[in-house]
């Protein structure tokens, strides 16, 4: 099991190496016009002083905290909502047209309403993040709840517990793994929605970072922040991933 996994692991080096080799030998050979697209090691040294003599670091930060407060607004209104509809038919019967309405609208598509209610700000931008987030951690929820065995339920009313203590004790640990995968979902919603919202309304991050770069035909610079983008969208799906081994460990000792 170990050597299967560090091979698995020493692939994706590998994979990953290649993809950069072949960036690299696309650019010094300029197959592409540098002005579109330089060298990884131009883009590298970009980052690095965007960091230590740039603004790059508070932008990196700003669409952090951006995306964190979206996400977790999204997901405690998404878990307290899905755990009230999932363990409700009656609910699921009454509300499965307007969710049915609402969820294929397209996050993006709500930024010209919420820039004419809530103006140019700050509110506004946490306000799509935690709109387009929400979906995926609700959906996610209402099908764990729903689909947890209706005899874990008798056994909650055998033992004559409260509606509370059945969802909590019974119902939750068994859709966990559900409302995680909707949580792991909804955090990349809410880093692609900060990065909209920051080039559509000016808010200083790297989605505004990354324009400008572009309008001013600074390649380096947005492939910088094309990377850091990268880089953050993979650690965070990392610290998902830990968190969702930490509180399902029983999952993986039931196998």
């Amino acid at each position: 099991m170990k050597w299967s996994r560090l091979l698995s692991l020493l692939a994706s080096f590998l994979v990953t190496a290649l993809f950069v080799l072949a960036w690299k030998l696309v650019a010094d050979y300029k197959l592409v016009s540098p002005v579109f697209l330089p060298g990884p090691d131009r883009a590298w040294t970009s980052l690095v002083r965007g960091f230590t003599t740039g603004d790059l670091g508070v932008k990196f930060l700003a669409t952090v905290e951006r995306m964190f407060w979206g996400w977790l607004i999204a997901s405690l209104i998404g878990v307290a909502l899905g755990a009230a509809i999932g363990t409700s038919p009656k609910l699921r019967a009454y509300l499965a047209p307007m969710l049915e309405f609402l969820r294929p609208l397209p996050a993006s598509a709500t930024i010209p309403v919420a820039i004419a209610v809530l103006g140019l700000s700050d509110g506004m931008v946490l306000a799509v993040i935690a709109f387009g987030a929400l979906w995926p951690v609700l959906l996610a929820t209402i099908h764990g709840f729903a689909a947890v065995e209706p005899r874990l339920y008798e056994v909650g009313r055998a033992l004559r517990l409260s509606r509370a203590t059945v969802i909590a004790k019974i119902a939750l640990p068994s859709a966990s793994p559900d409302i995680l995968a909707g949580m792991r979902l909804g955090l990349t919603v809410a880093l692609i929605l900060s990065v909209v919202c920051e080039m559509i309304a000016g808010r200083d991050g790297l989605g505004n970072w990354i324009l400008l770069a572009a309008r001013s035909f600074r390649a380096p610079d947005l492939y910088a922040g094309v990377i850091l983008l990268g880089l953050l969208g993979y650690f965070t799906a990392i610290a998902i991933g830990l968190l969702e081994a930490r509180l399902l460990v029983w999952r993986s000792r039931a196998r």
